[in-house]
């Protein structure tokens, strides 16, 4: 079978890559440790389940409009006016079957071939093949832990060329839990001012799993002049536990959503009818889940970092938000294991900790941070030790490397 160029330029998943080695080792019968899943694992809130049910036995199960229930992007609006004091109409709001979705067909309506996206590194795995799936050109710029893992304007301003057509920011990020502040934003801001030909695409998925005081601000209300230029993405999979429902929204520019719409019309034609009634509930209806899961992550990232911190070798920065820590562990690369092989980069780390721990982790680079591995902490607070434990004594294992 011939494939398309499109598909032989990109590469599966590595976080999805990860979970399926997972699954292959337990189904061998080993027990293995897994802080490799970006999910919750929180059940969906009953109300969430029972609005699903509510719906079926309405009979709503037939086709919804392309753009999602009116009831839904009521809700979707409703949310972003009561979060963040942003007003959208019904013309600049789309619903998807993920906020994957929305983001990768944001990509697809806008982007020709030798078009630059802008990614800041470390990044979620998907941003740089979505776009090259699209005919763009991804451009990594590096953010060093020693400045958050965040972008600055000096950088932001050095990757911009006339071929920019998005910026991609991740606030909270995956992996590392970065988050932007209010200044922040704006100084990114006065750099995008100046370039009017770029638009920015903000993924705002762990925006309400979030430690910091206040709620975590978004561009497009830090700075309203650039509301015609970002495209907000959001949705219920992380917030509401609802990963498996797949309904994800976007908001920005008509001309945009229109664009988008029109590609989901000849594509999935429309989000699941069900999944739209119970994301609605999700959005409008009791949000004690949210601050009662979020008080759980909130302690299960304390007991993380602080273990981590603990181990020598290994060092983390402390997330503002998401479930997600970014561990840093150069010191071993060059070290050797107790069988005699060498721990040449952050992917040969990974492997060492499931073939001697049973722990699995994703190696950094999969994130564009060589000598990291992600750890995500959305499971209990007795794995989280216990993988812990084990992960210190693997590098307690390892030899020093050579000066």
């Amino acid at each position: 079978m011939h494939t398309a160029e499109r598909v032989r330029r990109i590469k599966p998943s590595p976080s999805t890559a990860a979970a399926q080695r997972v699954r292959e080792l337990k189904g061998q019968g080993l027990t293995i440790l897994d802080l490799t899943v970006g999910e919750p694992d929180f059940d969906t809130p009953g109300h969430v389940k029972a609005a699903a049910i509510r719906a079926i036995e309405a009979g709503e199960t037939k086709y919804t409009p392309v753009n999602g229930t009116p009831r839904l992007r009521a809700a979707i609006a409703g949310r972003l006016r009561q979060r963040h004091g942003l007003e959208y109409t019904d013309r600049q709001l789309t619903v998807g079957g993920g906020a994957k979705q929305v983001i990768f067909l944001a990509l697809a309506a806008t982007l020709d071939a030798g078009d630059e996206v802008v990614i800041p590194a470390p990044y979620w795995v998907s941003y740089p093949d979505m776009v090259l799936a699209n005919d763009g050109t991804p451009v990594t710029v590096d953010c060093p832990e020693a400045d958050g893992f965040k972008l600055t304007p000096d950088r932001l301003r050095s990757s911009l060329t006339d071929r920019t057509r998005w910026v991609v920011l991740n606030t909270p990020g995956n992996p590392t839990g970065a988050a932007y502040t209010p200044a922040e934003l704006r100084a990114l801001a006065d750099v995008l001012l100046d370039h009017p030909h770029v638009r920015v695409l903000t993924d705002e998925i762990y925006d309400e799993i979030w430690y910091d005081d206040g709620n975590n601000p978004s561009l497009a209300a830090v700075e309203p002049r650039l509301t015609d230029r970002v495209f907000l993405t959001n949705g219920v999979s992380k917030t509401y536990a609802m990963t498996g429902w797949r309904i994800g929204y976007g908001a920005g520019p008509a001309d945009l959503v229109t664009a988008i719409n029109t590609l989901q019309s000849q594509s999935s034609s429309c989000p699941s009818s069900v999944s739209q009634a119970a994301a609605a509930a999700a959005l409008t209806g009791p949000q004690e889940f949210v601050r009662d899961t979020v008080d759980v992550y909130r302690t299960r990232r304390d007991t993380t970092v602080k273990l981590i911190g603990e181990t020598p070798g290994l060092s983390c920065t402390t997330p503002s938000g998401g479930f997600y820590l970014l561990v840093n562990c150069q010191r071993f690369m060059g070290s050797s294991t107790p069988t005699g092989d060498r721990i040449e980069n952050d992917e040969d780390f990974a492997r060492h900790l499931l073939e001697t721990q049973q722990v699995a982790v994703i190696h950094g680079s999969a994130y564009g941070a060589p000598g990291y591995f992600r750890i995500s902490f959305a499971t209990s607070t007795e794995l989280l030790t216990e993988a812990c434990a084990r992960i210190a004594a693997a590098c307690a294992g390892l030899s020093e490397r050579p000066s």
